[in-house]
């Protein structure tokens, strides 16, 4: 199993009454030390639970330099959360990443989760308010954990971020994900049109519309164009009426460049009409987890199974159910692709799984879905 062993370069400690911290600490996971900051606001003294704000670099940056273009900072000092800005390792290119775009055999994943654990031990977390954003790579990052990590987390934000049409096509969710996609029409990295390797924004916003099953038709607003100089305009759309009061956001950034919009640090092709951190708090600040899966976990009951042996140094795995029905498994790895399907109708169900690593395997029985993490070493 994979050993999570903390320590801090600087002292982790559940603070009552301190000032503005950054606090920048690493611990081991999977074999590799990774490192993460955390933004801990004067407005924070222990005593009422913080939300928890994952803030994700791009392909090739880093946590410092996300903590200051994408800044969340001034927010969280009046606003009472917490940010964390994890930091990627470096992939098969020699570029620091998360692992979206199939270039190593990182399990980012389970370190942001490990991460999430050992930040709840240390200070006093809102469970129920767990979000993702991220820049670039960092919003394909937070699309990951949308489908990978949906049981912890409460909605996702991507600026400039896509996703890659096997993650795409791979996505599992068990709650209504509320989703702001924040993307530019002229950014040459990612197109917002898509191309053989990344999905459109209209496709990936569409999937969601659907899959929250919010009104097809958005609100439209166009937002006034404060800063003329910019070269770009911002166009907000906003599907609605979502299960469990979820909703689905996009600013359609006009000419917009493959930048923040409303960062200091943004450069050419950067959008000022709006401020992508304040816009994407708003956002977050409506959800929580509990709400979200209220009467889903119900739902999901009848799909509950026992997983035998995990951790596993065997290929066969054996899954025990309550009754025979009909269920649809589906075994995806850390990179989101799907490497075994099957339909069973039996209580007692073997599968035979050479793949190793961190695995999911999800269970669909009557449109109730149920997943569960597996071990393969």
């Amino acid at each position: 199993m994979k050993k999570i062993l903390l320590y801090a370069s600087c002292f982790l400690f559940s603070a009552i009454g301190h000032a503005q911290t950054t606090v920048s600490s690493s611990f081991e996971y999977d074999g590799e030390e990774r490192e993460y900051k955390l933004y801990i606001p004067d407005i924070y003294d222990g005593t009422q639970p913080a939300p928890l704000l994952f803030n994700l670099h791009g392909y090739g940056s880093n946590n410092l330099e996300q903590e200051v273009y994408g800044d969340f900072r001034p927010i969280a000092d009046t606003a009472h959360f917490i940010i964390v800005h994890p930091m990627g390792l470096v992939d098969d290119f020699g570029s620091t990443h998360w692992n979206t775009f199939g270039t190593s055999s990182v399990d980012d994943v389970g370190f942001l989760s490990a991460l999430i654990d050992t930040i709840y031990a240390a200070y006093n977390i809102d469970g129920n308010r767990i979000y993702s954003t991220g820049m670039s790579n960092g919003g394909f990052m937070s699309y990951k954990l949308a489908c990978l990590l949906s049981g912890r987390i409460a909605a996702i934000a991507s600026v400039t971020g896509a996703m890659t049409p096997v993650e795409f096509d791979a996505c599992i969710t068990n709650h209504p994900m509320p989703v702001m996609e924040i993307h530019g029409t002229a950014d040459g990295t990612v197109p917002y049109d898509g191309n053989l390797f990344f999905m459109s924004s209209t496709d990936i916003i569409d999937h969601w519309v659907a899959f929250n099953e919010c009104d097809p038709e958005p609100v439209i607003t166009e937002l006034p164009d404060v800063d003329g100089s910019d070269g770009c305009t911002a166009t907000h759309f906003v599907y609605e009426n979502g299960l469990l009061g979820s909703t689905v956001e996009h600013y359609r950034i006009n000419d917009g460049g493959h930048t923040w919009p409303g960062s200091a640090f943004g450069g050419a092709g950067t959008n000022n009409d709006l401020n992508a951190s304040l816009e994407i708090w708003r956002f977050f600040s409506k959800y929580k987890l509990n709400v979200l899966t209220s009467g889903i976990e119900k739902e999901a009951a009848p799909v509950e199974f026992m997983m035998y042996p995990n951790p596993s140094n065997q290929s066969e795995v054996t899954l025990s159910f309550a009754d025979n029905a009909v269920k649809n498994i589906a075994v995806h790895n850390s990179l989101g692709q799907v490497i075994l399907e099957t339909t069973e109708a039996a209580s007692t169900i073997q599968l035979n799984i050479e793949e190793k690593g961190m695995l999911f395997v999800t269970i669909n029985q009557d449109g109730a879905m149920h997943t569960q993490k597996l071990v393969r070493n």
